[in-house]
């Protein structure tokens, strides 16, 4: 709105707007410095008059001068709103489990605990408690990842693609890496396998196709400059029909015949053979290792289901080299990483009642008649919360496991649908979005859709109580339009 004429009736207005020294030392303010600091009201006070003046200056209507009590509470709400954590819990009613911008994977109960105790508590990072000396924070995974995988050895970093980075860096450098076109992936945020690559330092040899690649196709590549064989597992998609590209036993073979290291990509990775629980198959790492890939990457949250890393294992030299590179302290985690993670690995030790253990792989497991009854208790407390104001169904739907794991595989599942008659649907999520607890679902056919595998007992209150706000807020809206 452009400014109004400033009339003798504005500036009258703009004189009585209190000066900060004189609103900081009158009583509700002075109360305030008690909870929050002198510079931070000041802050808060300089924010809200500066409103204040704006409306004066631009609104078609002089407003009313707030009293001490009226800025103390607009005071109050933007100090809240400044201290305020930016990273807000949700619900993930959106149909993909594994949701790289919600946050990807929940941590177990062991891992929360673990992740809390580090946090708390000096711990021994990269100190020896046998001996005294200075320790190395990779012993604390290690053992571990080498009794689940078979590995000789194993290093972390902080996600999948800086592990990709630094083990191309350290095997390949200023050298050839040998790779089929039909592996050259793009992952979330325009991140490409070539890009890696190139930052990494390595050189590009592409071979073969899009949809085939023949065992040939590599040997022919390999020259004396050739350092590496890398396999990229295409986790975000899959090429079908008249398509094919050797299997990694074959191109560990050819690596071994030339004298040449081989490296895979797994993505997202999984520690076991998820066909037992009956999801589809997916590249289990100690297949990898026992085939004789010299390094292997994945990620540690995921299919893992642990904290967010990059996980490197292979041959105990091929890691020791990796180790060694200046990368490595730019990439290495902290104690919080690897205090969820190994609390994560130590699960897998005793896969016994794993599906309860993991919150992941719980949800890619619940069954379809369990989805049923949540959906229809859901769908009748929200049909008693918004009456005529919401049609409420219920529905089959289609979840996808996420962040680029199983990526044409879904799962079964059941949607509650919100059809609104007074708004739209975009506008229906938007209040669901700004409610206390943000509810996030998807709108699809001019319907607010919540998929419930993700949805349990806690999280149903929660989309309750946040259909009790939105139903306010369109009610209020309602009778403010006439």
């Amino acid at each position: 709105m452009s400014a109004q004429k400033l009339t003798p009736e504005r500036g009258e207005a703009l004189r009585r707007i209190p000066a900060i020294e004189q609103l900081l030392s009158r009583e509700p303010f002075l109360g305030m410095q008690e909870q929050y600091s002198r510079d931070l009201v000041t802050e808060g006070l300089r924010a809200v008059t500066a409103e204040v003046r704006r409306q004066i200056l631009n609104d078609v209507e002089i407003p009313e001068i707030p009293d001490d009590s009226a800025y103390a509470s607009l005071v109050r709400a933007e100090l809240e709103s400044l201290t305020a954590s930016a990273l807000r819990p949700i619900v993930n009613a959106t149909g993909t489990i594994t949701h790289t911008n919600l946050g990807r994977s929940l941590l177990s109960d062991s891992a929360s605990e673990s992740l809390a105790q580090a946090a708390a508590n000096y711990v021994n990072l990269e100190y020896d408690l046998d001996t005294g000396a200075r320790g190395h924070r990779d012993r604390l995974t290690e053992p571990l990842l080498q009794r689940l995988t078979g590995c000789e050895a194993a290093t972390i970093v902080n996600n999948n693609a800086a592990a990709v980075l630094l083990a191309l860096n350290t095997l390949a450098r200023d050298r050839e890496v040998i790779v089929s076109r039909g592996e050259l992936i793009e992952i979330g945020g325009a991140f490409r396998i070539p890009d890696v690559m190139e930052a990494s330092g390595a050189i590009l040899r592409e071979v073969g196709t899009t949809n085939r690649t023949h065992l040939r196709d590599y040997e022919s590549a390999i020259n004396e400059n050739t350092a590496l064989v890398l396999k990229v597992h295409p986790s975000n998609y899959k090429v079908v029909g008249f398509a094919s590209t050797p299997t990694m036993e074959e191109l560990t073979k050819l690596g071994r015949q030339h004298g040449i290291a081989t490296m895979e990509d797994l993505g997202s990775g999984s520690l076991i053979d998820l066909t037992r629980y009956g999801l589809p198959y997916e590249p289990v790492v100690r297949e990898r290792i026992s085939a004789g890939v010299d390094v292997v990457t994945f990620s540690g949250d995921k299919l893992l289901g642990g904290s967010q890393a990059g996980i490197i294992v292979g041959r105990q030299d091929a890691i020791k080299d990796i180790r060694r590179n200046p990368l490595m302290r730019a990439l290495r985690v902290g104690k919080l990483t690897i205090a969820a993670l190994e609390a994560t690995l130590r699960l897998y030790l005793n896969d016994k009642g794993l599906s309860e253990k993991l919150p992941m792989l719980q949800r890619y497991t619940r069954s379809i008649t369990e989805l049923r009854e949540v959906a229809e208790k859901l769908a009748n407390h929200l049909r008693e919360v918004f009456g005529d104001a919401v049609q409420v169904t219920v529905e089959e739907s289609v979840a996808q496991i996420g962040s680029g794991s199983l990526p044409v595989d879904t799962l079964s599942s059941v949607a509650v649908n919100l059809c609104p008659s007074q708004i739209s649907a975009e506008a229906l999520a938007a209040h669901f979005r700004s409610q206390p607890r943000p509810v996030i679902g998807r709108v699809r056919e001019d319907q607010l859709r919540f998929d419930v595998r993700t949805v349990f007992s806690q999280e149903l209150e929660w989309i309750v109580e946040a259909a009790r706000g939105v139903i306010a807020t369109i009610q209020a809206e309602s009778e403010h339009t006439t």
